[in-house]
């Protein structure tokens, strides 16, 4: 793809939350946001949620695991109007020719606007060479005027973006790799798949099969529909 070839950080944007970072997915994207010039530097953030409540006459603490938070990433960059900066924007003369007000519009459009379709703003990857290829979501943004001409024009914006993370809950699911059938398991239909043979695997016992359908609200056990999302909860098991 040439516009990773100028190694410049891109932002791709998708409707669909399962969206992949193939180069043919990331074709198809339907919209994207160039960084004008890259950021001199990036934050990654990792945080471990714990417990360390005390108790009652205690003078220690059990330091206990809960969860592992969503990873962060965090960006610094600019948008510039004043036509000084060195190659900023790169090939793209259009938008290095749009001012500044403009400029942050297809910013915002691309990772913060709320899309009808969704009902939310849109899934994201951010991509830059060999250390980001980031799938996520926009968690915060700060937005700095910094520069305006005589008319109060803003002509240089100073943007603090953090992405967050995102994972479909079949994939939180998968990664976590549970594989007790005491625990609630989600599943993707993949061609070929099989009900019987899916509650099976779980279960390692078949007789779950009308149960499964049943919590899924399936109409027939008999065919699912590939990309469909099921759910095999936990079942009591009686001897």
């Amino acid at each position: 793809m040439s516009d990773r070839k100028l190694n410049k950080l891109i932002i791709y944007s998708f409707e669909d939350k399962n969206f992949s970072d193939s180069d043919k997915d990331l074709e198809k994207a339907g919209m994207k946001f160039s960084v004008p010039i890259n950021p001199e530097s990036f934050t990654k953030n990792f945080k471990i949620d714990i417990d360390t409540r005390r108790g009652h006459g205690s003078s220690g603490t059990d330091i206990r695991f809960k969860s592992t938070a969503p990873e962060e990433l965090k960006l610094d960059f600019i948008l510039d109007g004043t036509n000084t900066m060195e190659g900023y924007g790169g090939e793209d003369k259009e938008f290095r020719r749009k001012p500044v007000h403009d400029q942050l519009e297809q910013f915002l459009k691309c990772v913060y606007r709320y899309e009808g379709k969704i009902h939310r703003p849109r899934f994201l990857m951010v991509l830059w060479g060999s250390e980001i290829r980031f799938r996520c979501v926009l968690s915060n943004l700060d937005i700095n005027h910094t520069l305006f001409n005589n008319n109060g024009e803003p002509l240089r914006v100073k943007l603090s973006a953090t992405f967050m993370d995102y994972k479909t809950r079949a994939q939180r699911i998968a990664d976590d790799k549970p594989k007790s059938p005491d625990l609630t398991h989600y599943r993707k239909v993949k061609d070929g798949d099989r009900l019987d043979l899916m509650t099976f695997r779980i279960y390692n016992d078949p007789k779950y099969l009308l149960q499964v359908g049943k919590a899924n609200a399936l109409t027939t056990i008999r065919n699912v529909t590939p990309g469909q999302e099921l759910f095999f909860p936990p079942f009591e098991k009686k001897n």
